[in-house]
């Protein structure tokens, strides 16, 4: 198998703006005729639409905590084997993440697992030769994996940039590029991160115009030439079954929060996956026989869903005899009532005995460790699933049978979560492998 090349896009801190620096890469190297795969290293949906926009192709995430190493490796090899250059984009800071039982989810470590070598992007704001301080004690740092280089953001004048500069001189690191402080390299965003891809206006000219301002301002061929081979490694079976032959999957802006590996393991097991809108009234179609509802950022449009009677009412006659499953966003929407952030209260569709409000917000944020109590389509009882929870809803009112017990990442335990209702099911976790 040939494989193409990797590198890892990652930053000290979040905020430094390496979302924003990876899209520019991806497009300003697409536009070079390079066959660019994006991926994210990490729980997350919305980076990832970005990077589909900026390549044209479907990104992947690579979990160094939810996914074990044999697994990690064979979608990495998978997806180089299919391009010219994986650019993958860290999440937190370089070294950040959960760390348990010989698995790490720091972009550091998915890093060297992958043996990519970091390109770092520096954040210049409120300093200039001390930029490159911060740049050392990470490439120095214990365990850190190769730098390949690095990328200085919001540098603010010429002036600005030749101090930074000299710094990264004195410090004998090397400096692949310095991108200038510009309104073009700004993006709207909201309570979960940026505003979701499809619903940024003008988004392919927006990040057009960011490849333009980052590849004039980054070495793209030392980029290129510093990005290391994939190894070779075989492509691993689905972990999570597929709930059914043709299964009915909600695909809209309320709807969006869907792993691609989900899909690419599901239809490799034979599968089909059937998309519709609930956002759009259409209820799932009536010749599949599962279905699956996304997370997403249904209090957003709670109003409209409570309306859409077409979608609720085939939702309840499809759960009358098919398993249904909801997660997160998903999860609220198949149970009693919505709350959204002005306290007004929309009835959902019913399934599950649960009330939901987004007026009353606690984020809770983690990886966790699930433990079905009972079978399900996608997975047997007692079945360690691995996944996260990102979401500011709570719940106001709960009763009836649990979906599953939980732990932390470090294996603490928490509260039984998830409810279950004949062959309905749905929690707040979002399942990765």
């Amino acid at each position: 198998m040939s494989l193409g090349a990797g590198i890892v896009v990652a930053a000290p801190a979040s905020g430094a703006g390496k979302t924003i620096i990876t899209i520019g890469l991806q497009r300003a190297l697409r536009d070079r005729g390079l066959r660019i795969q994006g991926a994210k290293c990490g729980p997350d949906y919305l980076d990832p639409a970005f990077h589909e926009v900026a390549t044209g192709r479907p990104s992947i995430n690579l979990d160094g905590f939810a996914m074990d190493g044999p697994l990690l490796r064979g979608l990495a090899a998978q997806a180089a084997s299919e391009s010219d250059l994986v650019i993958a984009e860290g999440a937190m800071g370089l070294f950040d993440g959960a760390q348990a039982d010989g698995r790490s989810g720091a972009s550091a470590d998915v890093a060297r697992l992958l043996g990519w070598p970091v390109l770092l992007v520096v954040d210049a704001r409120a300093a200039a030769q001390s930029v490159a301080a911060v740049a050392h004690g990470c490439a120095t740092f214990p365990g850190a994996p190769p730098i390949a280089g690095f990328i200085v953001n919001r540098v603010a004048s010429v002036r600005h940039a030749a101090m930074v500069e000299e710094g990264f001189a004195r410090a004998g690191l090397p400096l692949l590029g310095m991108v200038g402080a510009e309104k073009t390299m700004e993006m709207p965003s909201r309570h979960l991160g940026l505003v979701q891809a499809r619903e940024t206006g003008e988004l392919d000219s927006r990040i057009a115009s960011i490849a333009d301002h980052v590849g004039s301002q980054c070495d793209l061929d030392a980029i290129v030439k510093a990005a290391a081979p994939a190894k070779d490694a075989a492509c691993q079976p689905a972990t999570i079954r597929p709930p059914g032959q043709r299964i009915a999957v909600a695909r809209d802006s309320a709807f969006s929060f869907f792993y691609p590996h989900l899909a690419q393991w599901w239809r490799a097991a034979g599968a089909e996956l059937c998309f519709f809108s609930p956002l759009a009234d259409e209820a799932p179609p009536a010749d599949c026989d599962a279905c699956w509802l996304p997370g997403g950022y249904p209090e957003l449009h709670a109003g409209r869903i409570a309306t859409n009677a077409r979608f609720l009412s085939g939702l309840r006659a499809f759960a009358a005899d098919h398993p249904v499953h909801g997660e997160c966003g998903g999860y609220m929407v198949l149970g009693r009532s919505l709350e959204d952030a002005d306290g007004v209260v929309h009835a959902m569709a019913g399934l599950l005995p649960v009330e939901t409000s987004f007026a009353k917000r606690r984020m809770t944020l983690g990886y966790r460790k699930a433990t079905l109590r009972e079978d399900t389509r996608f997975a047997s009882a007692g079945q360690l699933l691995l996944g996260h929870e990102f979401h500011y809803a709570t719940i106001l009112a709960g009763e009836g049978i649990p979906l599953a017990d939980m732990a932390d990442a470090q294996g603490h335990a928490l509260p039984p979560a998830g409810h279950r209702n004949g062959d309905v099911t749905g929690s707040f976790f979002h399942l990765i492998a």
